[in-house]
This record gives structure tokens, C-alpha cells and sequence, in this order.
């Protein structure tokens, strides 16, 4: 797998919803939370096409975090609603939305690691998209779950990674303009206990 870029990679965020984001227990809810943020403010300051999906709002789900439509307000209009649909990838709506990126490097956090992230990030390796999924802006209710899903999906080629760690990856040099504005969200938004 190639390094990612910008200009050939495309984000999606998979159920990142106010419900189901209650059900993550291996991972401090707030750092899920400031991880996606982040994530969707460094494609917007890249310009990178996102696409965001949502499973069955009305119900225990609930809606999208709010906060995705004030960074991301096109992206979130045009969100795809799937019906109940599990493997995203599955979705043809969702599927057409990630084909019109015309991206093959595919950035991808589910709100479940177990659930939201594991199927469609497998589905998308076998169809030959490059897929890093994003471990700390995704989460599980069980620990166990959370270990096998990893395994699964790295036996299936998808690369795990880390928010600040791809961060760096997409920025290639601190030192351009979009870098610094990477590098004020890195330390006041995903590292701020560190900085």
C-alpha cells in the first residue's frame, strides 16, 4: 500500500450517531467524538471528498453528531440514509456515493468497530480499494469484539491506523499553510492532554 495523498483519497465516516455512539466502551467516548471531528475538519482543510451515512436516524440510533454539518454541511446534506442496511458497503446508495469520489484510497471510522467499520472496510479491500481504517475515531462495547474485528480486517488487508498518525500522513509538510492549520487541530483537538 502506497502512502496516502489528498488529492487520491476520499473519507467516510459510517454511523458516527448520537445513540450509537453510546454503545463504544473501549474507548473514552470523548476521544471518539474529538477524533471524528478532527478527521472531518483535516478533509475539509484538504479538500478531500467525504462521504457520511447514517443508519436508520429516526430510531434508538439517533441522529448524526451535529457537529459533522456545521464543518461539513454539503456532505451531511447529501448523507446517505440507509434504512437498516449493516454492511454499508452493501448500501447501493452508499456504494454509488464512494464511486462518484473516483478515489481509491479509502479513509474509513465506523462509529462501532465491530459493526460499522469492520463488513464495509473488508468489502472494500476485496472490490481493490485501499482502505485504512481509523481506529480511535470508531470504537466497540467489548473489548473482544474490538480484537477480533482488528484481526479480521487485517487479515483481509486493511491497514489500521490512528487519527494523528494519518493526520500526518495526509499533511506531508507541517510547513505548508494547510499544514499548520493540520498541526492547530492536531495539538488543540486530538492531542490536547499532551500539548
Amino acid at each position: 500500500m502506497g502512502t496516502f495523498a489528498p488529492s487520491d483519497s476520499a473519507l467516510l465516516l459510517i454511523d458516527h450517531q448520537v445513540g450509537t455512539m453510546k454503545l463504544i466502551k473501549n474507548i473514552p467516548l470523548e476521544v471518539v467524538k474529538r477524533n471524528t471531528l478532527a478527521l472531518a475538519k483535516t478533509a475539509k482543510i484538504l479538500g478531500m471528498p467525504v462521504v457520511l451515512t447514517s443508519s436508520q436516524e429516526q430510531n434508538v440510533q439517533g441522529p448524526l453528531l451535529p457537529e459533522l454539518e456545521g464543518i461539513l454541511p454539503e456532505a451531511f446534506a447529501a448523507r446517505v440514509k440507509r434504512a437498516g442496511i449493516v454492511n454499508a458497503w452493501n448500501d447501493a446508495n452508499f456504494k454509488a456515493a464512494v464511486e462518484k469520489t473516483q478515489r481509491r484510497n479509502l479513509i474509513m471510522a465506523g462509529v462501532t468497530t465491530d459493526v460499522c467499520l469492520v463488513f464495509p472496510s473488508i468489502s472494500a479491500c476485496r472490490e481493490g480499494y485501499q482502505v485504512q481504517a481509523v481506529l480511535d475515531a470508531s470504537g466497540s462495547p467489548y473489548d473482544i469484539s474490538e480484537e477480533m474485528s482488528r484481526r479480521r480486517m487485517e487479515r483481509e488487508g486493511v491497514v489500521l491506523t490512528a487519527t494523528n498518525t494519518l493526520m500526518a500522513e495526509l499533511a506531508q509538510d507541517w510547513s505548508r499553510p494547510e499544514g499548520g492549520q493540520l498541526l492547530g487541530i492536531l495539538f488543540q483537538e486530538v492531542l490536547p492532554k499532551i500539548a
